[in-house]
């Protein structure tokens, strides 16, 4: 499982507080020229060096960040009766077992399911039944849902996931996560980039000495170099 921790000191930042001030005030600059009509992501593009994917550990981290950088995640519950009914009075959608049922743990439906949410989430008792009722499928996208019970509020469940960004180094020495929107403020976008490249580093084995570059990106707008 990735390890939620919590993250290291902003001293070990070396990224220049001013160079990351006018990074963030040209994505925003650029996306109000250009008036975009959909909410663009900002993205955190890292490129890494002296590492070898095949041989040195490859790494997985989560870090909950100050701020929601995507508020459109969707999400769906796989819930008991009471679940789904907290999921959809919060604007989620919702699948019961029996609804479940109806997949027949056909791989084509369970990929279709899978593609259309960004993250699951599943009741305790629901949980347990995933592999029988779905296979391997949520597993196999990375969406492998995360469990909720009735001791916890849905609502504060599902802000934590959506503050939630995941580090994972795969075969390329090359990853990208979602930092922000803009249409949030100088300040909350400085707070998550700053906290996610802490983390992002506490994870490399030699630190900043594996970073390559950072760059911080929306979603239509060129790249902005940081380090």
């Amino acid at each position: 499982r990735a390890r939620v921790r919590s993250p290291p000191p902003v001293a070990m930042s070396k990224v220049a507080p001013e160079v990351m001030k006018e990074a963030i005030e040209t994505i925003l600059r650029l996306n109000k020229e250009k008036g975009r009509k959909f909410l663009e992501t900002i993205e955190l593009q890292i490129g890494l060096k002296n590492y070898d994917p095949q041989k040195d550990k490859r790494f997985s981290g989560t870090v909950k960040l100050p701020y929601v950088p995507r508020p459109r995640l969707k999400l769906c519950m796989l819930g008991d009766a009471a679940h789904c009914e907290e999921a959809r009075s919060l604007g989620l959608d919702a699948m019961s077992v029996d609804e479940l049922k109806l997949l027949k743990k056909d791989k084509k439906l369970v990929k279709k399911l899978a593609k259309k949410y960004h993250g699951f989430l599943a009741s305790d008792t629901v949980i347990k039944q995933i592999p029988r009722l779905l296979g391997p499928g949520l597993n196999k996208a990375g969406k492998f849902p995360t469990l909720c019970t009735h001791n916890e509020e849905l609502a504060v469940k599902v802000d934590t996931i959506k503050k939630n960004v995941k580090f994972q180094l795969k075969k390329v020495l090359c990853m990208g996560v979602a930092v922000g929107n803009v249409d949030m403020e100088m300040k909350e976008l400085y707070s998550n980039i700053q906290m996610s490249i802490n983390f992002l580093v506490s994870l490399l084995k030699k630190n900043w000495q594996n970073v390559k570059c950072l760059n911080i990106k929306s979603s239509m707008g060129p790249p902005q170099r940081i380090f």
